[in-house]
């Protein structure tokens, strides 16, 4: 699927342009003069990666960001700036923004930037879908087999696991095996680092 951008800039004259560069990239792209009229379209769609103007009458990009964050949309954010912006886009990149891009943008520059946002938004979103993944194997082990795997990873062995489950060692082998079968964990690092995924 075609990749999607959306330009939030209060110039006309510059939106039509970075959408005709980003469309002849291979892009797909809509732009939007306002943050508000931007926030409203990710109600029904998200897109990849946005390309915001730092400075625009009413919301600000840092207004827009602000927004974004508190409705937990999250999706890489490229701002435009003037030189008197920086500041303020220096803070945006604090609070997450991927990037910030002085005008006038040169083309390969923003081509390049926006490039390496989509592979931050994939990397992303692999490790959303490898998170809930993990998380619904997890909710299918029993009740005991959670509380192993809980003491598995906090690093006792499976001698001092039956002692405070009051279990036999051959049972917490049993409930140990069978929790890395149903986890697929291949050993208990990576069982380790699964647990930091359920209990996100």
């Amino acid at each position: 699927m075609m990749p999607r951008i959306f330009i939030v800039d209060d110039d006309p004259a510059l939106r039509d342009a970075l959408r005709q560069l980003l469309e002849t990239a291979g892009l797909q792209v809509k732009a939007y003069a306002s943050g508000d009229t931007f926030l409203a379209a990710c109600e029904h769609e998200q897109p990849d990666c946005v390309v915001l103007d730092m400075a625009m009458p009413g919301m600000s990009g840092y207004d827009v960001q602000a927004s974004l964050i508190k409705r937990d949309l999250q999706f890489p954010v490229i701002f435009l700036t003037g030189h008197g912006d920086i500041p303020m886009a220096v803070n945006a990149v604090q609070a997450g923004a991927v990037d910030f891009l002085e005008k006038p943008v040169q083309r390969d520059v923003l081509l390049e930037r926006i490039s390496r946002a989509l592979a931050l938004n994939e990397e992303r979103h692999q490790t959303e879908c490898y998170a809930q993944e993990i998380r619904q194997r997890h909710a299918r082990l029993s009740t005991r087999e959670r509380e192993v795997m809980d003491l598995v990873v906090s690093g006792l062995s499976n001698k001092e696991i039956a002692r405070q489950l009051g279990l036999s060692h051959r049972t917490v082998e049993t409930h140990r095996n069978h929790l890395m079968y149903k986890m697929g964990a291949t050993g208990l690092a990576e069982l380790i680092t699964m647990a930091t995924h359920c209990n996100a």
